[in-house]
């Protein structure tokens, strides 16, 4: 398997829990400055994928690379400083219900810059903006729907101009409209602040539309991988089994 622009890397990882085998010998190289999505059945194996590209989980065997970096030997230490090219959105936006709006969006960078006062919420300011959410700095996450929680998650996870933004089910519970939305700033993150986008998404509709690759994550493995419409030209029973919706196949309902 090989890439022009890997930017991340997994070779041969595998990962059991007890008897259960999440990961299997998975092979996958994400490319750099695109909007890259995961797909494959819940409780799969994704957020565990994803847990071991940021260094959360290591594997069983085999090498994550990032940027060429294998992050699997790396001390904690290390591990911090490879995390801060990274920002997440977590699926329930993870923000701290004590803090304000923008108190959220700047924690990172109070934990990890000397940046003063003034520069801070010049950034809060912009990121809050570019995610449609100027003069909501006051608020306190309760105040919010969940839709602009996850903007504000958003926010906060483009404050460190990270070169690698990680979504997991972005708009999960959330309606039609506001995915809409959502899946729009995932484009933005990409072409406005050149970002590579790596997204875990059971939205096939919205895949369909915003990924510049796609892989489907199988029974521990990379089963199939491409663009689009060669996603859907694919003659793999599983694949089709999946990406259309259907009940009877060789995917089995539990």
């Amino acid at each position: 398997m090989s890439n022009e622009n890997p930017i991340i890397e997994l070779e041969k990882v595998s990962k059991s829990f007890g008897e259960f085998t999440v990961l299997d010998e998975l092979d996958l190289v994400l490319e750099k400055d695109m909007v890259n999505i995961i797909i494959g059945r819940s409780g799969g194996g994704k957020s565990v994928l994803l847990k071991h590209v940021v260094g959360l989980l290591k594997p069983d065997s085999g090498r994550v690379l990032i940027q060429g970096r294998d992050i699997v030997p790396m001390k904690e230490r290390e591990m911090a400083v490879v995390r801060r090219s990274f920002g997440m959105l977590f699926q329930d936006a993870a923000l701290f219900d004590s803090f304000t709006v923008e108190e959220n969006v700047a924690f990172p960078l109070r934990e990890h810059t000397r940046k003063n006062l003034r520069e801070v919420q010049e950034i809060v300011d912009s990121k809050l903006a570019s995610v449609g959410l100027t003069g909501m700095g006051r608020k306190m996450p309760s105040e919010l729907s969940g839709g602009m929680r996850k903007r504000v998650g958003l926010a906060r996870a483009l404050v460190m101009e990270p070169q690698i933004v990680l979504f997991d089910e972005p708009t999960s519970g959330l309606d039609p409209v506001m995915s809409a939305a959502i899946n729009e700033l995932i484009l933005r993150t990409r072409e406005e602040f050149k970002a590579t986008c790596v997204v875990i998404s059971h939205d096939i509709d919205a895949t369909m539309k915003i990924a510049d690759r796609i892989y489907m994550l199988y029974q521990g493995r990379i089963i199939a991988q491409g663009a689009p419409d060669e996603i859907r030209s694919l003659d793999d029973p599983v694949v089709r089994q999946f990406i259309r919706g259907e009940a009877r196949g060789p995917i089995k309902v539990n």
